[in-house]
């Protein structure tokens, strides 16, 4: 396993716990304050947090011996500095934030998630259907929402897209967009950065695929009658599972493999039933490191991406 490489040359919460009797055994060693933190990034909406994930939380408590705290974070880049101080052991969080928290010395990759059907993803810039902006170039000069800085469908590709077409982002991600060529607007998600889409209050907005194909906010159908897709990336690597640096060696090996071994129903979320609403969008995992990532370092690396990112947001 790659620990704490460096890639890159330049680099609110609620919460909720259950503790039930254990079955590893892992001694007195603990975790945080003798219970597991778990934090979920903003891509998870706040009121999908329980009915989604309560069922991860009952199994590391029954695996571990712990009490299990999941908390929502209110942005990416307080995943990483939860990771990295040490107040909070494992997380879910984007590509981005994982790599860069691995190049600040602040995440470990242990894992990657498969969600519907394939280990890559999309990521998309959408317009409006009746929209005058046909192509990427034409963003200049108008008003564009990104989900989060560190988003790496939601902000990094759609940003790399824009740049690419010659259009000039100016220090984004990383600063407040001041100096890009079009008015960037942070909406705090990829459903959120839909909705103001469609209501009007950006012309454009950068999302994951996702949001168009999964029902992930929309259905499919209300996306295609809202929205016309105007730039797609594929074959991003789909979001890790990280864990702080603080937690030893075995702890880490021993969290990895519970979570390859869990059973399928951890994914069926509150209901305990498969294909339901509140199911998680993620249903398998696998062994990875940052290295899975690497696509996504010469994304950030070309558009001078860097651990400063971290103190800007």
């Amino acid at each position: 396993m790659t620990r704490r490489r460096t890639f890159l040359e330049t680099a609110g919460v609620v919460g909720s716990t259950v503790a039930v009797a254990g079955c590893l055994g892992l001694g007195g060693e603990p975790f945080n304050d003798g219970e597991i933190d778990f934090n979920v990034s903003p891509s998870v909406p706040q009121e999908d947090l329980e009915v989604q994930y309560s069922p991860v939380r009952e199994f590391l408590s029954e695996e571990f011996d712990r009490t299990t705290k999941m908390n929502l974070a209110d942005n990416y880049s307080a995943v990483i500095e939860a990771l990295g101080s040490g107040t909070t052991d494992v997380a879910e969080t984007g590509p981005l934030a994982a790599a860069l928290g691995v190049n600040d010395d602040s995440a470990e990759i242990i894992l990657q998630r498969k969600g519907f059907g394939t280990w890559t993803y999309k990521s998309i810039i959408a317009v409006r259907p009746d929209s005058d902006i046909e192509e990427v170039a034409d963003i200049e000069g108008r008003s564009v929402a990104f989900s989060d800085p560190l988003s790496t469908s939601g902000a990094l590709y759609p940003l790399y897209n824009i740049s690419q077409a010659g259009v000039d982002i100016g220090n984004l991600p990383e600063g407040n967009g001041s100096e890009a060529a079009f008015d960037a607007v942070f909406a705090g998600g990829h459903v959120s950065s839909y909705e103001q889409l469609v209501q009007g209050q950006v012309e454009a907005a950068g999302m994951g695929g996702f949001v168009r194909d999964t029902g992930a906010g929309p259905s499919p159908e209300e996306f295609e009658a809202d929205a016309r897709t105007l730039a797609e990336s594929t074959g991003l690597p789909r979001a890790p599972i990280v864990v702080s640096p603080e937690l030893s060696d075995d702890r880490t090996a021993t969290l990895q493999q519970a979570f390859v071994d869990a059973p399928q129903e951890i994914y069926w979320g509150a209901d305990g039933e498969e294909g339901t609403d509140d199911d998680l969008w993620f249903d398998d995992v696998r062994e990875s490191d940052v290295e899975e990532y690497q696509s996504v370092v010469d994304v950030a690396t070309e558009l001078g991406v860097g651990t400063g990112v971290f103190e800007s947001n």
